[in-house]
């Protein structure tokens, strides 16, 4: 009976343990699908388009063991010079996302723009490590993103992508979320991951500083 009752313990042991095992699994730059920037661009604003932000977000995760998958930058751009507006939410795939240590951001593109689980603690950069928030210093929790809180582009006419992503001047203003989802005060822009406020004082590396961020992005995995 002894015997029997440690064999017993011991498979149930072994049965607790395989969804700790495979969630382990699920872990580290294969898995990731999902980070922030540990670094932007070192040019403001001006990223060279949506074409140079996905490039920066596919190197930084080739650097990390994640390049294998096709990476886009959570950016929206406004209609121009007869070009249709670009929507943040339709570039991304549709999930699931999980950051570097296999913890689950959003599972939809619906969740993410819903109840997601982004925090501060969630929103690590693609080495699995925290970003810079309010109170930290300096603090980078400004995340460039040019998107209304629904992640879709604003209309054509005041300027919030920094000219889709090509200024890096004292013109212009770019749309930013909040990382870790602090603000000054409790109302919802100042804990909205991707709608916040506008830069202040233009485009630049130092006007993204002054604001409270360093030209970082959010990138997801569209594949």
């Amino acid at each position: 009976m002894i015997g029997a009752s440690i064999r017993t313990a011991a498979a149930a042991a072994f049965l607790l343990a395989i969804p700790a095992a495979a969630s382990a699994q699920q872990a580290g730059p294969s898995a990731m699908t999902f980070f922030v920037t540990s670094t932007g661009t070192g040019k403001g604003a001006d990223l060279g388009g949506l074409a140079g932000a996905d490039g920066h977000c596919q190197q930084l995760a080739q650097a990390a063991g994640a390049g294998s998958r096709t990476w886009r930058a959570y950016l929206s751009t406004q209609a121009a010079d007869g070009q249709p507006a670009v929507n943040a939410r339709d570039r991304i795939g549709k999930g699931p996302w999980q950051n570097a240590k296999g913890e689950m951001v959003a599972r939809s593109v619906e969740e993410l723009h819903g109840t997601n689980a982004l925090t501060k603690q969630t929103a690590l950069n693609e080495k699995g490590e925290t970003i810079n928030g309010r109170g930290d210093q300096p603090n980078t929790h400004d995340i460039l993103t040019g998107s209304q809180p629904d992640g879709t582009a604003f209309p054509a006419g005041q300027d919030m992508t920094c000219g889709n992503w090509t200024k890096s001047g004292t013109e212009g203003a770019a749309m930013l979320g909040h990382h870790d989802r602090m603000g000054l005060d409790e109302q919802p822009p100042a804990k909205s991951w991707n709608s916040s406020h506008a830069s202040r004082g233009g485009c630049s590396q130092d006007a993204l500083k002054s604001t409270g961020g360093a030209g970082l992005l959010y990138c997801f995995a569209a594949n």
